[in-house]
Order: structure tokens, then sequence, then C-alpha cells
């Protein structure tokens, strides 16, 4: 990440208080209604990846993937669904983790959810492993809206990304935020990209844009 980055204007969004609250409300409507929450980009942002996943032979059923910003734990829900085994959904929200672990044993399903900040002193290594894959859906987008110092913020995600990424492993990210080219710039020197995943484009004065990136990167050693 060595060019210089035009940062993003700051957002609640970028906030820890932010996500307690949203997550602490949907946890709150799940247990009164059964209602699971956003799922953010859309249910099509969760098929995208996993179909290309269910596709492609650098993925199996037994790949060791953690989501990185879990949220409700929507996309490993839908992993698990298709049989895939070795999941951990990760979130700095502690809300969040509740509401995800209390979905998955509704569903009987074995995920396991741990409260987590990668971005804090330590905080990588609450987690005992290092990963096939790694999948990140807004979070990168979240942290790059927080209101002090994002651009340290977001070379701190990607050293702690690549340091749980196995040797050869992914990197999957959605953002809405950055596009393509901007993510490829970013994680370049840590990351490489292997395939772009293709997301819905528009039409704005002659010129074809996308409004959300998807991309697979592979760890590049260092």
């Amino acid at each position: 990440m060595s060019e210089q980055v035009e940062e993003l204007p700051s957002s609640p969004l970028g906030t820890k208080e932010y996500w307690d609250s949203t997550y602490d409300t949907e946890l709150s409507n799940y247990k009164s209604d059964g209602n699971i929450g956003d799922i953010w980009f859309g249910e099509e942002s969760i098929e995208r990846v996993l179909n290309w996943m269910l596709e492609s032979d650098m993925v199996n059923l037994q790949s060791s993937i953690i989501d990185v910003g879990c949220g409700n734990g929507a996309f490993l829900i839908c992993l698990a669904a298709e049989g895939f085994t070795n999941l951990l959904g990760i979130d700095y929200s502690q809300n969040a983790i509740e509401l995800a672990r209390a979905i998955a044993l509704e569903k009987k399903l074995d995920i396991k959810y741990e409260p987590v900040d990668l971005l804090s002193e330590g905080g990588k290594n609450l987690i005992a492993n290092i990963y096939d894959i790694c999948h990140d859906k807004g979070t990168y987008d979240a942290i790059s809206l927080c209101p002090e110092e994002p651009q340290n913020k977001r070379l701190s995600y990607i050293k702690a990304i690549h340091s749980i990424t196995k040797e050869n492993g992914l990197f999957i990210i959605t953002s809405c935020n950055w596009t393509s080219e901007e993510l490829i710039g970013h994680f370049k020197g840590y990351f490489s990209e292997v395939h772009t995943i293709p997301t819905p484009t528009f039409m704005f004065g002659g010129r074809v844009g996308s409004q959300i990136s998807c991309i697979v990167f592979t760890k590049v050693s260092r």
C-alpha cells in the first residue's frame, strides 16, 4: 500500500459504537420475531462469492474459512448449507457475535463465532489458526470510514489479514466503497489478484462502472 490514497469521508459506519448499537437492535428483533436482520450488499453478493467458491478448484468443502466482520453470520450460514465444515466468524461487536450464535444454534449449524478486533493490540493472536480462505464483505469499507487514522487502520488490517492467511491461501473481498483497481493497489505487496468476480454494472456519461467490487486475491510472501 505504497501509493498515496485519497481517503473517504468519515462516517458513523466506521465506528464500533454504530455497529454495537445496530446489532443490539437486530439481536432484540431476532429474539422477538425471528428476523435475522440486514444482509449487507444483498443476498446476491453472497451468491456471487459462493458460486465462485463452489466452482473453483482452489476451494473444497474442508477448506478452513474465516469471515472477518461476520455480522449476523449470513455468509457462513450459506456456506454451511452447501456442506462447508470448517467455519469461523469474527466480529468486534459482541452483539453481532451473540446474534450469529443464536441464529446458528436455531438452525443447528456447527459454526464457530468469536468476538475479535483484528486491529486491537494482540487481536489477531486471539485466533488460534491460519486459514485457507479469509472473507470480507464490507469490513474493509467500514474501516475506511473510520473518523480516526483510517489510513493506518487500513494498513493494520491488511497486515493482519496477511498474517492469518495460509501461504497460497485466498482472500476474498467485496467492497462498495473502492473500485477493483483501487483494491488491487491497496493490497499490492501483500496479495495479488487471482480473479475479479463480475458484479452488476451501470453506464453514466458513456462510461461503464460497477457499484460493487468483488476480488479474489492470493497471499504474497513477504
